[in-house]
């Protein structure tokens, strides 16, 4: 095998078309950045940030070099303040990039009305992928990735939480959501009134230094001690919900409801889909109210 060697790169100082850049930024490995992010941030006309100390720590870490340009601040506090001037730059013709902290910009971050506003300008907008919590956490939890839900952060107070998870865990889709880590073992214990047995993985810090995924049910990882002592970003990921059996009035309703308008065959397979039942059990079912209604 031949053994590693160092690759050859470089970051490009190609003048950009004008538009809105939405940069995608590390989570945590500073590496993670993308040469085509790398070469955004070289050429824009002007920056913006969700923490403009943030940005000029990443450009320095890789060598990016202000050349006079300005860093604009753009956050929850400000945005209405800050977006006029970027508008004006995209106006102009401007290139203009825009990073939150950390991960895909918008993502449970500032920005949309930015993205919505200089689209609805006629100025495009462009996306520079990369890195995401959401996706790297389901990425590496084993569940289910064909149908899937970003959720945010839920609620802090108990009983929006409580209603909050009825409402999202009832969605047939592997969901995922970012947590503070003190609200995780508060999360868990309301997860365990609604569906206790339904699979959960907790993911914190990653791609850094002290990365920890951790995964059970609901009502394992409730009794887990290291709940209570997480630091860091966490994010959970949700199994779809618990399979629950389904008892003969909720079969039979479900299968009245159809033989009215199919025929027993399709009723018989719709119904046995809903409830992951045998098929043939439910056929003959349907055979039998089909008889006593006769």
């Amino acid at each position: 095998m031949e053994p590693a060697r160092r690759l050859s790169a470089h970051v490009e100082a190609a003048r950009l078309d004008p538009g809105l850049y939405l940069v995608a930024t590390p989570i945590g490995s500073a590496r993670d950045i993308t040469l085509r992010a790398l070469d955004v941030l070289n050429s824009a006309d002007l920056l913006a940030a969700e923490d403009t100390r943030v940005m000029r720590h990443l450009m320095d870490i890789h060598g990016i070099p202000l050349r006079g340009r300005r860093i604009l601040a753009y956050h929850d506090h400000n945005a209405d303040r800050s977006r006029p001037a970027l508008l004006a730059a995209l106006a102009e013709g401007g290139s203009v990039a825009y990073a939150s902290d950390a991960g895909t910009p918008l993502v449970a971050d500032p920005g949309y009305r930015l993205a919505r506003d200089a689209a609805e300008a006629g100025a495009r907008v462009h996306a520079v992928p990369g890195p995401s919590a959401a996706l790297a956490a389901l990425s590496l939890s084993g569940l289910p990735s064909d149908k899937f839900l970003f959720a945010g952060f839920p609620p802090s107070t108990q009983a929006a939480r409580a209603s909050w998870l009825a409402e999202w865990g009832a969605v047939d889709a592997t969901v995922i959501l970012f947590e503070s880590p003190r609200r995780v073992a508060q999360t868990l214990a309301a997860l365990c009134e609604i569906d206790p047995d339904r699979i959960v993985v907790v993911a914190r810090e990653l791609t850094k230094k002290f990365e920890e995924v951790i995964r059970g049910s609901a009502a394992q990882l409730s009794q887990d001690s290291r709940m209570s002592a997480l630091k860091g970003e966490v994010v959970m990921v949700l199994d779809r919900p618990t399979p629950r059996a389904a008892g003969p009035e909720e079969i039979e309703a479900a299968l009245r409801d159809r033989l009215g308008r199919m025929t027993v065959k399709d009723a018989a397979k719709e119904v046995a889909q809903q409830f992951s039942l045998p098929r043939r059990d439910v056929y003959q079912a349907a055979l039998a109210l089909g008889q006593d209604d006769a």
